[in-house]
């Protein structure tokens, strides 16, 4: 090798500029990541500010109440030094937004104040439900608006047996009361709910509204199973003609022409016989209808979908409507407190629609629904009556029925039975 000065010098420079250029990346990137975490440290912290009603709660003070009873938003705000005009303001809004007059003893309100030492009324809200509220923009002119917390929707399971009644075996599973209802209204045209047994238990899946993770009702039964007298009974969704409803395992529609029973959470006290002994009258006389004992107002429903052909009061009967279902069948309702708004002869009603409430009028010993039927003409013990289903899952949609009614049942098969 050649030992030249020279030679030497220029092999060093060529090495240097090597490991130069090999290390600038390195360098540039260093360099670079220095100057980002200089500019980041320069920008403003975000912060996640909590808030309430859509504005942020460190904005404000906040004065938190309940309607009291007798309690108007008058009173309300005037403790808070809102002048009358602004009141009167609010009042004058439209009753679709905000009813100053329908305010509810127990609903929560909250005040919004200005967040500093003034306190100046800013924003009003009240709460119309457990999601519906109104805010109410106290600057003048005064603005209204109403406004609904996100709902979420969760589905969730029950099961029960009965022992007693199906009220009953809802509240001992922790079940939303309702849930009962619901049930019995699924399968009104399918099971006596006056007529469960002991032993007989349910499976559901229903749907519940959750607003800021607390129940807000808004249920929903989504498929269910009753097995009630060693039969089985089940409720599978399904949509047809675009028409959701429910529908058995063979695919028959649970809709029925006649509901089993025209109140609900009743109990029968008497049935129908050619020979009772009147409770007043002391003689025996033919009873031609069912007694369901039930508290004065209790809604009554109409059967079956038809015509009312009489609304009166006579002083056996007390107060009665009538109605026609079609050429054969014609049902009664007897000893009403009173008739539903709108129902009078010639009204058209649906299966379901109330017509009057429980009463004692008429030949009475206290209140009671006398129920009674007549087929062509002649009368007919109503719980004897087997009524025809509407139209089943037609054969074009019964492929995907089935597809549907094996994945429900898959579904609350696997529900456990809960024996509390």
């Amino acid at each position: 090798m050649r030992k030249d000065p020279i030679f030497l010098i220029l092999v060093s420079a060529i090495i240097l500029l090597i490991i130069h250029f090999l290390l600038l990346p390195e360098i540039s990137g260093e360099t670079e990541t220095e100057e980002m975490i200089e500019i980041a440290e320069t920008l403003p912290e975000i912060i996640d500010i909590e808030r309430e009603y859509g504005f942020p709660v460190d904005s404000f003070n906040i004065v938190r109440g309940h309607v009291r009873r007798n309690q108007n938003i008058s009173l309300i705000l005037s403790e808070y030094n809102v002048d009358r005009s602004t009141i009167h303001q609010i009042a004058g809004f439209s009753r679709d937004l905000f009813d100053v007059r329908r305010i509810r003893a127990g609903n929560p309100w909250a005040l919004f104040l200005s967040g500093d030492s003034l306190n100046i009324p800013r924003y009003f809200v009240y709460e119309d439900g457990p999601v519906e509220f109104v805010v109410v923009n106290l600057a003048n002119p005064v603005n209204v608006e109403r406004h609904s917390k996100k709902v979420d929707l969760i589905a969730r399971e029950a099961s029960g047996i009965i022992n007693s009644s199906l009220w009953d075996a809802a509240r001992s599973n922790d079940l939303p009361p309702v849930i009962a209802i619901l049930l019995s209204e699924v399968f009104a045209w399918n099971i006596d709910f006056f007529a469960l047994q002991k032993g007989d238990y349910f499976r559901a899946i229903f749907e519940e509204n959750y607003v800021e993770s607390i129940p807000a009702g808004g249920h929903r039964i989504k498929a269910a199973h009753f097995s009630h007298m060693g039969r089985d009974f089940y409720a599978i969704p399904f949509q047809q003609d675009s028409v959701p409803g429910f529908f058995d395992q063979d695919g028959n529609s649970l809709r029925r022409a006649f509901l089993k029973a025209p109140l609900r959470y009743s109990r029968i006290s008497s049935g129908f016989s050619h020979s009772r002994m009147h409770p007043i009258l002391r003689i025996r006389r033919p009873h031609h209808g069912v007694d369901y004992a039930a508290p004065v107002g209790t809604p009554v429903y109409a059967i079956g979908d038809g015509m009312v052909t009489e609304t009166s009061y006579t002083p056996g009967a007390g107060r009665m409507v009538k109605i026609r279902h079609n050429s054969v069948y014609t049902s009664a309702y007897l000893h009403l407190r009173n008739f539903e708004k709108e129902i009078r002869p010639n009204v058209w009603v649906k299966q379901g629609d109330v017509i009057g409430y429980v009463g004692s009028s008429g030949m009475s010993t206290g209140p009671h629904l006398d129920f009674r039927m007549w087929r062509n003409g002649q009368p007919v013990d109503p719980l004897r009556i087997e009524s025809p289903p509407v139209e089943p899952v037609r054969e074009e949609n019964l492929e995907a029925f089935n597809r549907v009614k094996e994945a429900w049942m898959d579904e609350l098969n696997r529900i456990k039975i809960s024996f509390r």
